[in-house]
């Protein structure tokens, strides 16, 4: 498909995200897990990541069955 016969859309509406972040990051304690089933842990482990930054946490994931285990563990 040559790239002058793609035709433009104007007023489009962009998807929602998804899924808004429902873990329970700002309750946990240290040594206190969850199990998100059905995750891919690169996923948690980035979430983990954005969000242990913003709250002044460490968190660590680790696949468990067909799910992913996330320990806050700072």
């Amino acid at each position: 498909m040559e790239l002058s016969k793609l035709e433009l859309t104007r007023n489009y509406p962009v998807p929602q995200m998804r899924v808004k972040n429902v873990y329970p990051y700002k309750e946990m304690v240290v040594g206190d897990s969850f199990l998100v089933p059905g995750a891919k842990l690169q996923i948690v482990c980035n979430n983990n990541w954005r969000v242990g930054k913003k709250l002044g946490m460490v968190f660590s994931a680790r696949k468990e069955g067909d799910g992913v285990r996330v320990w806050r563990v700072v």
